[in-house]
This record gives C-alpha cells, sequence and structure tokens, in this order.
C-alpha cells in the first residue's frame, strides 16, 4: 500500500459489530447483526472507502495527479473521493448529473470546498459516461488523469469489499447488502464462503440488469447469492412515509443512524422478511452498514 494511504487509513476507528435486540427478532428467534462500517470514518465511511482504497493505491502508484469520477448532486461516491483527494494531495474532478441546482446540494458544496471540479452534464450525455471501466478508458483523459467509473465500480474496488468479511468474527447464516451498482455485493460474494447465503437489496427500480453486472465482477460462478427487488420504494433515492417513519423508530431504538437511500432500506426489508417468517429460528443474519449518512441530507428539511 501507498504510504500515504497507510497513514490515511491508520486514523481510521473500529467497525464494529453491533447485535440489535428487538422484541420482534426474540419473538422470531432470530439474531440480527449490524457490521458498522459507517464508523470507519465520518467522511469516508462504509463501502465508499472500501471500494477506493485499492483504486486510489493504483492511481498513486502509477503517479496520478487528478482523479475523475461522476455521480448525482448527493453522491456519497464523490464525496469520498473528494475528500480522499484533498487528503492526499490529488486534484479532483466530478461530472454531475443534470443541471446545477441553484442553491448548491450541501454534498456539492462540500465538493468545491474540498476542492473538486464540478461539470454539469445532460442526463444524456451522463449515460454515455457509463461505459467506461478502466482507468485510462475516458476519451478525454490528458496525462496524468485517472478515471474511476460510477461509484467505484471497478474490479480493483472489488479487494477492498472483500476484505470486510475477514473481518466478521463470529458465525453467520446470512449476510446482507444494500446494492446500487452491485460491486460491494459481489466482493461480499468473492470473498463468503459457500455455506453463508447473500442477499443483496436493490436501491433502484427495476434493476434486474444488476444480476448480469455482479455476475460479470464474480471471481468463480456461485449460486448461494440473491438480489432482492421489492424493496426499492419507487426507485432509486425515492422515499415513502413508511420507510422514513421505519427510520425514525429504528434509530430511536437502536441508536444507529440509517439514511434512506441504500441501508434504510435494507434494514426495513430485513425486518419485513423476518415479520414474514422468511428465516428460519435460530438464523444469524449480519447486515453491511454502508455508511453515506451524507446522503440524509437530502431527505431532511
Amino acid at each position: 500500500m501507498h504510504p500515504n494511504l497507510l497513514k490515511l487509513e491508520a486514523a481510521f476507528k473500529p467497525s464494529i459489530l453491533t447485535k440489535l435486540e428487538d422484541p420482534l427478532l426474540q419473538e422470531h428467534q432470530i439474531e440480527l447483526w449490524m457490521k458498522r462500517d459507517d464508523l470507519l470514518h465520518p467522511i469516508i465511511s462504509g463501502n465508499k472507502w472500501r471500494k477506493l482504497k485499492y483504486i486510489l493505491n493504483h492511481a498513486l502508484s502509477l503517479g496520478s495527479d487528478t482523479l475523475i469520477s461522476m455521480g448525482g448532486t448527493y453522491s456519497n461516491h464523490l464525496h469520498a473521493l473528494a475528500y480522499a483527494g484533498k487528503i492526499l494531495g490529488l486534484k479532483t474532478e466530478g461530472f454531475i448529473r443534470g443541471e446545477q441546482p441553484e442553491p448548491l446540494t450541501q454534498t456539492l458544496i462540500d465538493l468545491q470546498n474540498w476542492g473538486m471540479k464540478l461539470t454539469f452534464i445532460s442526463r444524456s450525455d451522463y449515460r454515455l459516461l457509463r461505459p467506461y471501466k478502466a482507468y485510462n478508458e475516458l476519451p478525454t483523459l490528458k496525462s496524468g488523469q485517472y478515471w474511476i467509473p460510477e461509484g467505484g465500480a471497478h474490479k480493483l474496488a472489488l479487494k477492498g469489499v472483500e476484505e470486510i468479511v475477514s473481518e466478521l468474527e463470529i458465525a453467520y447464516d446470512f449476510l446482507c447488502a444494500p446494492c446500487g451498482t452491485g460491486t460491494s455485493l459481489a466482493g461480499i460474494i468473492n470473498a463468503a464462503p459457500d455455506s453463508v447465503s447473500i442477499l443483496g437489496f436493490a436501491a433502484l427500480k427495476n434493476a434486474a440488469f444488476l444480476r448480469t453486472d455482479i455476475n460479470d465482477l464474480l471471481l468463480q460462478p456461485k449460486n448461494n447469492w440473491q438480489l432482492n427487488l421489492d424493496y426499492h420504494f419507487g426507485g432509486f433515492a425515492k422515499t415513502t412515509t413508511e420507510l422514513m417513519t421505519f427510520i425514525t423508530d429504528f434509530e430511536d431504538k437502536n441508536n444507529i443512524p440509517l439514511e434512506p437511500i441504500y441501508t434504510g432500506k435494507m434494514m426495513f426489508a430485513l425486518y419485513d422478511l423476518i415479520t414474514k417468517h422468511t428465516f428460519k429460528p435460530g438464523k444469524r443474519i449480519i447486515a453491511l452498514h454502508t455508511g453515506g449518512l451524507q446522503g440524509k441530507r437530502g431527505f431532511t428539511a
């Protein structure tokens, strides 16, 4: 690892396992634990750091001076990237989906404050960037510039995500994660024992295509995983009163913050599935908290 990355990671806090205590879980004889990746760092938290770790290492090893990526106006990925770039002394640029909002979102303000150059592009032009996956593939790249695909969805990201599994020190039956691009889920599937069932919960609507994307990222074919498409709540970054009420109640009971884009939807799904007796009594479930709590600012007044 590059020494600058080691120095950054040395300041991180442990990602602990927390057992949830709830009468519902006791009634159904289910153990539910959370892998608290949200605790790693106040800004570069969760799977945002996990995915960026070895991408950043590669960029630094090449002597790159500029990191370029893409995302929305509340992008957790760009938020983490801009901060990491500032700490590592790298310039950053972000292609932002859609017209420039007035006023800027707090996320975009953070990006600017950390030195990221923002370029707002149409949704159609944004879609044209998605096929570029390799660090040197974007046609407009100049010397020293390093391209990172949307959400850090790159095979180098898998190595960082796989490290989550090695940190789990208890036996478990199910390992669950929210799913955006599918990269984190693929990393977990690669690393988890075949005896464990892996459950992903899609955060966007009409996400069946992710099954192909996930399979493409697997080191070898596996059949111990599923992608649940039923808890998107209307689509990416969409919410309902039912979801927001659940998140508030969960936070009050457990003192664990959630956001409604990824982890909040997954936890709602798990509680709903437990209520419907989807899991047999005696099973132990670990749910990955993927951080990204800054995105919650888009849902509060």
